[in-house]
């Protein structure tokens, strides 16, 4: 018997749509504004509770959030003084 054929499967990530919560960036997928899942990572809430919060976000959703904050807000985008989006 052959083996299974593996399946790659796609990456999360944020996404702007400006038919999806009026253009604010969102996990894909989904209607979960990556703003609000940033409030929780920068106030130290675990993935466990965020997950409880939020049980429509995918497994690798808090990852895409990550590499959206690390993009829009730079390396200290944990850090609530690094509110503005750099330019």
């Amino acid at each position: 018997m052959p083996a299974p054929k593996r399946t790659v499967s796609a990456r999360t990530e944020v996404v702007e749509d400006p038919t999806v919560m009026s253009g604010e960036p969102v996990v894909r997928g989904t209607r979960i504004l990556a703003r609000t899942i940033l409030n929780y990572l920068r106030s130290g809430t675990r993935a466990e509770d965020i997950f409880k919060d939020y049980p429509s976000l995918p497994v690798d959703g808090i990852d895409a959030v990550e590499r959206w904050a690390k993009a829009t807000y730079g390396p200290d985008w944990k850090s609530t003084d690094a509110l503005a989006p750099r330019t």
